[in-house]
């Protein structure tokens, strides 16, 4: 069945990774959702892909300079539509919690901390604990764009699969090398430039392939038929049934 990633949830109907959006994804067909993890002040894992409050609540500032008790007072739905005043920023165990309850399958993307390194080892170590509660039938793919950071996550949890995160600009020659350094079983590349030739490269590698973010249908399709394993798209929801579970 080809892969279908609700990109942040499904970011087009509800605030992008809310739980909102998260729980639409079951009554969408939709099984995979992607999300971003971040930490704050005292350790928390947080669901944000942005490191302020600024674009997606009703606040300002840093991640890194807010704890947990802070966030029953932030209001990360409001900009979005009225049916979401309240919703909350969620930390990676109310994730994990309800991707347990839905048998939601997820790609975490890990941010990279521009605070310090020291705060991205708190993450790996954080997430790496929490998703101890994950349950073993659900799937997991852990990407970033760090490569620093996949790998030394890959190090330390090296049951789990992960996947290195290219920009188009970034996707040099080497990016094999990459790849086997990460100990990575996919390859996460921008849709814009990806061609056939590039694909193939991947697959002939023994790469797996999901593409970020493809909001065109018939783009998708020829992905698809260019062997790509999955995509991850804004606007799951307008795909047909034949990608999504029945």
């Amino acid at each position: 069945m080809k892969r279908l990633i609700a990109h942040r949830g499904m970011s087009s109907l509800a605030p992008e990774n809310t739980l909102a959006a998260f729980s639409l994804c079951k009554e969408h067909g939709i099984t995979w959702f992607e999300c971003d993890v971040d930490i704050l002040e005292d350790g928390t894992v947080i669901v944000s892909h942005d490191d302020t409050l600024d674009r997606c609540t009703d606040k300002s500032g840093k991640l890194c300079r807010i704890s947990k008790e802070d966030l029953a007072d932030i209001d990360a739905g409001s900009w979005f539509a009225d049916e979401f005043i309240g919703e909350r920023l969620p930390t990676i165990q109310q994730l994990i919690k309800l991707a347990n309850e839905q048998e939601l399958n997820l790609n975490i993307e890990i941010k990279s901390c521009a605070a310090s390194a020291a705060l991205s080892y708190q993450l790996i170590e954080n997430l790496i604990v929490a998703l101890e509660d994950l349950n073993p039938e659900r799937e997991l793919i852990v990407s970033s764009f760090n490569h620093l950071v996949l790998s030394e996550f890959k190090r330390r949890s090296p049951q789990t699969s992960v996947a290195c995160l290219f920009e188009s600009h970034t996707l040099w020659d080497d990016w094999n090398a990459t790849i086997e350094w990460c100990q990575a079983d996919y390859i996460h590349p921008e849709d814009k430039g990806l061609t056939r030739e590039m694909v193939q490269k991947f697959k002939d590698a023994g790469v797996k392939v999901n593409v970020w973010t493809v909001n065109d249908l018939a783009r998708a399709n020829q992905l698809f038929n260019w062997g790509v394993d999955g995509i991850c798209t804004d606007i799951a929801h307008k795909f047909p049934s034949k990608y999504k579970q029945k």
